[in-house]
């Protein structure tokens, strides 16, 4: 049977299994919006109040589910609002189709109104896109996007479809069938890999963010409790083991935990599992490797040697390999090891006094104390992401969804959106007023569609982390950070129609968070806090573990 090419993309949609898309309509995309409103039974849409919005919400609703995110735009600057999302997506391995609509095939190139080369402009952010100029061709790539996105390591894929290529019909076939990809070596040689663990006295194994995309926390614990080696992780590997869990000793890196680095520095062997070993995570990198071994284990080849080499590596599915690793290898006892470990594991944090005001742990520990294991929390970036990281205490996959390698200030609340949708739960968004004012335009689709997010503002009325940059690092000369907003929050989610509360102290925020999670509406609380809270421990850029910072200056 013959149909359009919009309703061949919203039939594909539908097919592989697509619930739910974002996105904000426009011209060149109005007979998709005509084919979803005739298809509303078997797929909703969520209109958001900005196209980057809808983007963060994609992704959030994929890294939640592990399905695929779809987001929805118009041409020229619809299109272009996307990229910041699709950027964001792509450094964090999301995956993600993108469907924009452009003008007509005969208009292209001829500067026509709104009309702008957005595969050109995605190009470097994406895993895969395409331009569709034949109507024939739209299910196969449709198909293909699928896969793509989704297959080895995630990330998103664009499609953008002229409007005559949308309205022109061809015979769709629907016969689509999902195509299961082995990613792992056939017969992979680990001899060498378990030559060093055995040989290792000292073994850490840092888990990334692919250990949660492959699904792979079940293997990753077996084979850490095989080998009796302690875990850190990357902060996009959070979640990968239990934070209750006595093997995790935190996050590494800048702002790691001090038992995770001084631990990942004493290590003999580093066994890296899903890690692109960021610039953020390492510091010095001439001193990040010394010492010791690395066998570093990724999906994708391109990131074996990019900014640590290794001794050894293995390239495949992460929960293949480690199940595989874990079959083989001889177990151990590193009691020596771990008796060293266990004096790391204390509070190195020494800061001044705030007697009477609330504190980012204050706030993160009654979070976590009203939170389900089930319900999400996302985060935008700054000084409040780096706080979550060490103080909510993340405890399953895929329960903890930040902008890691981009650092996308504005993400959060979209992501929230998308996650919400996606399982069904709660969500609760940790953000700051620098990074909430980028899109808190999005209060009003939590509100429209009654998504049960609690959005939690960190207000220090800065922009935070850097100012923390300048007061450590440029004598204390505060350029253009002290914001001095006027900005009312809790009148403003009022406004835009969910209730909003104000905490000041420890009393005022029990009661916000008595109010906040006895019911499943949206909720927003303004927690005030001193501007003179650092994020510490900290380790300057590109120094090592004995330059740490642990105490206000």
């Amino acid at each position: 049977m013959k149909k359009s090419g919009a309703e061949i993309i919203v039939r594909s949609l539908i097919a592989h299994g697509t619930d739910v898309v974002f996105g904000y309509p426009g011209g060149q995309v109005i007979d998709i919006y005509d084919e979803l409103y005739k298809a509303r039974k078997d797929i909703r849409h969520v209109t958001t109040s900005h196209e980057e919005g809808a983007c963060h919400a994609a992704d959030g609703y994929a890294r939640a589910t592990g399905k695929v995110g779809v987001v929805i735009a118009t041409s020229g600057p619809g299109a272009t609002n996307l990229v910041t999302g699709i950027a964001t997506a792509f450094l964090d391995s999301a995956p993600l189709i993108a469907i924009t609509g452009n003008v007509a095939t005969s208009l292209m190139g001829k500067d026509s109104f709104q009309e702008v080369d957005i595969a050109g402009i995605t190009m470097p952010i994406t895993k895969y896109n395409y331009i569709v100029k034949d109507v024939k061709d739209l299910e196969k790539v449709l198909n293909d996007a699928f896969e793509i996105a989704s297959s080895g390591r995630p990330g998103p894929v664009l499609i953008d479809v002229p409007k005559d290529v949308q309205t022109a019909k061809t015979e769709y076939f629907g016969k689509y069938k999902a195509v299961k990809r082995d990613y792992r070596r056939d017969r992979t040689e680990f001899s060498i890999a378990k030559e060093l663990i055995s040989e290792s006295k000292r073994p850490c194994i840092y888990a990334g963010g692919g250990v949660i995309s492959s699904n792979a926390a079940t293997e990753l614990l077996a084979f850490a409790e095989k080998i009796d080696a302690p875990v850190i992780t990357s902060m996009m590997g959070l979640g990968a083991i239990d934070s209750r869990n006595g093997r995790f000793l935190g996050m590494a890196g800048m702002h790691g935990t001090y038992a995770s680095n001084k631990v990942l520095r004493e290590s003999d062997l580093l066994i890296a599992v899903g890690t692109r070993f960021s610039d953020r995570a390492t510091g010095d990198k001439s001193d990040y490797s010394n010492k010791k071994k690395i066998i570093h284990v990724d999906i994708d080849p391109a990131e074996i040697g990019k900014n640590i080499d290794a001794d050894y590596y293995i390239i495949g599915d992460i929960g293949c390999i480690l199940r595989d690793m874990t079959g083989e290898i001889q177990g151990k006892d590193n009691k020596e090891w771990n008796d060293n470990i266990r004096k790391y594991v204390r509070d190195r944090r020494n800061d001044m006094s705030m007697e009477g005001k609330l504190t980012p742990e204050m706030i993160l520990k009654a979070l976590r104390q009203n939170m389900s294991d089930s319900e999400i929390i996302t985060t935008d970036v700054g000084q409040h992401q780096m706080w979550t990281t060490m103080y909510f205490g993340v405890r399953y996959p895929r329960t903890f969804i930040t902008s890691g390698g981009l650092g996308t200030m504005g993400f959060g609340l979209g992501a929230a959106i998308g996650a919400s949708i996606g399982t069904g739960e709660r969500s609760v968004l940790i953000t700051s007023d620098g990074s909430f004012h980028m899109n808190m335009n999005e209060i009003a689709t939590v509100a429209s569609e009654n998504i049960p997010v609690v959005i939690v503002v960190f207000n220090n009325n800065t922009l935070g982390m850097v100012r923390q940059w300048q007061k450590l690092f440029y004598d204390k000369r505060y350029s253009n950070t002290e914001l001095r907003r006027k900005t009312d929050y809790v009148a403003l989610a009022k406004a835009m129609g969910i209730e909003g509360y104000r905490a000041n102290d420890a009393i005022t925020l029990e009661e916000c968070m008595n109010a906040a999670f006895s019911t499943k509406k949206p909720v927003l609380i303004e927690c005030v806090i001193d501007e003179d809270e650092l994020v510490l421990p900290m380790i300057p850029p590109r120094k090592n573990l004995d330059s740490v910072l642990t105490r206000h200056k």
